[in-house]
């Protein structure tokens, strides 16, 4: 394991000081100091000061990595406790100390029965703290431990500063159940950070390009219509708060949480149109990410896809027949095909019944050629550029070094695997390809994702390395392709498959070898080994991208991959010279930062390949700018947090640890010196089904003064009394009970062993509920008569003819009739329809095809306003006049 640098040292003695909360920038190697921090821990060569280290809310991935990290540096290794320990091996792991990482629920389990001895544990150390308010079961640990453990660190950490800043007091709050007063804050702008990385910085080249005409028409499409839509959600929800509903904000990924954030608690008054408008914010969203992403062929196709899932009345988006939405099927067709007209000469003594038209007065007649477009993205030439730039630059200076090898980071494995076939094949040869399998001959789904993960092929000398999104199972296979450099031809040659293991026809090439040696055995790296040349198999088509020779080329998903760490560790181990940002992600380019400030003797140079005014660039900045306002409002509110002594919990006086059942306004008796009634009350008891601990419920309990006793039950969820058991159903788990009857039986397992079975019903805290089925008990005929003598008071009678016509005649007149969900959805979303009027046009219209036939006069007889007939009117005979019968829909108009 590397040494520590300059900050990372400074954020060591931070965390051997005092107890906190570590919240630093993304990309600033955290691990690295816990790993530090982990190891002083794990040296056991005193034996009287065996530490007993706990490591809560980590990730498989995480515990890996730590794992590998101490693994070169001699020390006893942390152990992962699972359920595969027993209860009786996990008590006698924790009498041996050391450095352990235990899932939650077998935590507070262990806690609870004192399998654990909590007064002997060193420490506790916590990831993704941010996270610590939404997960109860470490807030439960950190209670636990500190009610038993006066004298014992808790260390915490996050990576995710604008997690802080999202409601009320959030770090605060945080703060207050980690039982720590101290806040700690590592943004990328610290002194020590900055002039560490400032030091030696990586030659970067901006390569900034434009898109392309459509794909400029395309954007400037989808932002008008997410401005609509934004506007018609503000309209309709005015309560929202108007300063997240931007155009830059939705097109972030967290729009869609910070949208259902607000929307929740009023969820279920929303009508159909807000749904909507919140589901097709987020499908706006991913046309622009797919447009720079993705090749032209994949994105008509999923333009296509959306446009046929609109056939449903149900789910018709209003976007849909805007003017701006034609503008952007049309340009996305266009970017795959276009149609030209040609004039062709009619045959000597041809008759048609054309020529007796008197409108044609020659043999010409005209009909229209589709023409194969296949527009390239701007980004794959500018790659192929880039990477033919280094091999003249490496032959140019011919340093002691060798050729370095390249590092490509793309967004995710779709993309690299795209990008692997185009320097392999050429991008003529894979959009025709594409365009074969989706538009001309489209096949099943599950051919059609085949496509995107088809392996490449080497060419002339070159090895091309790719990662497999699966960790037991290659993904890929390895191929040879025989080509002539420079040809016109595509590449083609034999497929040789093997498995983890890479052979080279050169024995001198010790480059290669040395490289490949490194992924060998690799549960989730392919090396395609370099071909042979080959002047055969020459075909007409667009010539293969040329390639390093003596280097690896190494393609890895930003995104997607199971490992969060594997492209951190393909830096490390491969340590490429060039390093070509396909995509921009912060996360990367600090580590990068990080890793070539800590090796200044290495050269390493980055190529950022970004499209300037695009939606692109501006995510990226946002990016920026959010983490920068996010550590600038936790800079104020630490220089105006007030922080009481006892929130560390270690005096008696701390108030979290308090368990007084009691509520802020009983009684206090004044016979007993200020104490309350109850005081002197016997121990409490339930007991708890061990599975109930991913709830909150547990937690609450014990804070009331009640102990827990978890136990393995099979009938019940919690054991209140001898007499009275529980079962705990959340609104998911109720539907579900309900549909398999497994509700059932428990309710007959509870009625047969305890006197007093209880069902209880839990909503979710953060969505809001209303209870639409009422629910009686009677224990005769007699009480039922009573009570429904009651219900009708002072209500209205009921109309037999009504009642009658409810779920048997859908055309009765009645205006509370529940009319067909289909159409009713698609005219409350036509303007001047809502819902004081759609029952006018549903009671005296026949169809969908018979309103669009209306004249405004009747419209405004029918809905008995004129004002929302001429909406209604202008919005159907808008622009509807008929086309000529064009090639393909995206011609004509809607």
């Amino acid at each position: 394991m590397a040494a520590l640098s300059e900050y990372e040292n400074s954020m060591f003695l931070e965390l051997m000081d005092d107890d906190g909360l570590f919240v630093t920038a993304k990309g600033l190697s955290i691990e690295r100091v816990i790993t530090n921090f982990l190891k002083i821990h794990c040296v056991t060569s005193d034996p009287s000061s065996i530490s007993l280290v706990l490591v809560i809310n980590t990730t498989d991935q995480e515990e890996d990595y730590i794992l590998d990290e101490l693994k070169s540096s001699d020390v006893p290794l942390p152990k992962v406790i699972t359920t595969e320990f027993s209860s009786s091996e996990r008590e006698s792991v924790y009498l041996s100390g050391g450095v352990l990482f235990v899932t939650s629920r077998i935590l507070v389990v262990d806690m609870l029965t004192k399998r654990l001895p909590i007064h002997l544990v060193t420490g506790i150390v916590v990831y993704r703290a941010h996270k610590i308010i939404e997960s109860c079961q470490e807030a439960f640990i950190l209670r636990l431990y500190r009610e038993n453990n006066k004298t014992g660190f808790i260390k915490a950490f996050s990576d995710n500063p604008q997690a802080f800043t999202n409601g009320f007091f959030q770090v605060e709050k945080v703060m207050k159940n980690l039982f720590v007063r101290k806040l700690y804050l590592w943004p990328r702008f610290h002194a020590t950070v900055s002039a560490f990385l400032e030091k030696h910085k990586p030659e970067v080249i901006e390569l900034h390009l434009h898109l392309t005409p459509s794909m400029l028409a395309i954007q400037t499409a989808v932002l008008d219509l997410t401005d609509t839509c934004l506007k018609e959600l503000k309209r309709a929800n005015p309560t929202l708060d108007a300063d997240d509903l931007t155009v830059e904000n939705s097109i972030s990924k967290s729009f869609d949480k910070i949208l259902r954030f607000q929307l929740n608690p009023v969820w279920h008054q929303l009508g159909n149109k807000t749904k909507q408008l919140v589901a097709d914010l987020k499908v706006l969203r991913l046309i622009l990410l797919y447009l720079t992403q993705y090749d032209c062929i994949t994105f008509y196709n999923f333009l296509e896809s959306l446009r046929a899932s609109q056939r449903d009345v149900k789910n018709h988006s209003l976007w849909m027949f805007m003017d701006a939405a034609d503008s952007l099927f049309v340009h996305a067709k266009d970017r795959v095909v276009e149609y030209t007209e040609r004039k062709n000469k009619k045959m000597k003594g041809e008759k048609t019944k054309q020529k007796d038209d008197k409108n044609l007065s020659s043999d010409i007649e005209k009909e229209q050629k589709e023409e194969l477009v296949l527009e390239e993205s701007p980004k794959w030439k500018l790659l192929a550029d880039v990477l033919d730039e280094i091999e003249r630059d490496d032959a140019k200076n011919d340093t002691k070094l060798g050729p370095g090898h390249v590092l490509i980071a793309a967004y995710d494995e779709r993309t690299c695997s795209q990008l692997r076939d185009y320097l392999c094949d050429g991008g003529e040869a894979v959009l025709k390809h594409l365009y074969n399998k989706l538009i001309k001959n489209p096949t099943t789904v599950a051919e059609t994702t085949e496509t995107a993960s088809f392996s490449g092929e080497t060419l002339r000398g070159y090895a091309v390395a790719d990662v497999a999104k699966k960790a037991d199972v290659p993904s890929s296979r390895q191929r040879k392709a025989r080509a002539k450099a420079g040809d016109k031809g595509n590449a083609k040659g034999k497929v040789a498959a093997t498995k983890n293991t890479v052979n080279t026809d050169d024995s001198n090439d010790g480059t290669i070898a040395s490289t490949t040696q490194l992924f060998k055995g690799s549960r989730s790296n392919v090396i395609l080994r370099p071909g042979e040349e080959d002047n055969k198999g020459e075909e007409e088509g667009s010539p293969p991208i040329k390639l390093l020779s003596s280097r690896v080329v190494i393609i890895h998903p930003l995104t997607g991959c199971s490992d969060r760490y594997s492209l951190l560790r393909t830096l490390c181990e491969v340590e490429p010279r060039y390093v070509v940002l396909y995509d921009a992600q912060m996360q990367f380019i600090r580590q990068l930062e990080v890793y070539k400030a800590s090796r200044p003797g290495i050269p390493l140079r980055v190529y950022f390949l970004i499209y300037t005014g695009s939606v692109e660039e501006q995510k990226y900045l946002t990016t920026l700018r959010k983490e920068k306002e996010a550590f600038e409002a936790l800079i104020k509110d630490k220089g105006t947090m007030v922080v009481p002594e006892e929130r560390e919990g270690r005096t008696s006086a701390a108030m979290m640890l308090s368990r007084d059942p009691s509520k802020a306004t009983d009684a206090v008796s004044t016979r007993k010196a200020g104490t309350r009634d109850g005081d002197n009350k016997t121990p409490r008891k339930v007991i708890v089904d061990m599975r109930e601990f991913r709830s909150e419920l547990p937690s609450l309990i014990h804070r009331r003064g009640i102990d827990i006793e978890p136990v393995t039950l099979e009938v019940g969820d919690y054991i209140l009394t001898p007499d009275m058991c529980v079962e705990r159903k959340s609104i998911g788990d109720l539907i579900g009970s309900l549909n398999n009857g497994r509700l059932y039986n428990q309710a007959v397992s509870m009625t047969r062993f305890y006197k007093r079975p209880i069902l209880l019903i839990e909503f979710d805290p953060n969505k809001s509920f209303s209870l639409q089925l009422r629910i009686l008990w009677c224990h005769s005929p007699y009480a039922t008569a009573e009570l429904f003598d009651d219900l009708k008071t002072n209500y209205p009678e009921p109309d037999a003819n009504t009642a009658m016509a409810v779920g048997s005649d859908p055309t009765a007149a009645a205006a509370d009739i529940t009319y067909n969900i289909g159409p009713q959805d698609f005219i409350l979303k036509l303007p001047g329809i809502n819902f004081k009027n759609y029952r006018f046009i549903m009671q005296n219209v026949e169809s969908v095809q018979e309103l669009f036939t209306l004249s405004q006069e009747r419209l405004a007889a029918i809905l008995g306003n004129a004002g929302s007939a001429k909406q209604l009117w202008e919005f159907i005979h808008a622009d509807n006049k008929p086309h000529a019968k064009a090639p393909t829909s995206l011609n004509v108009k809607r």
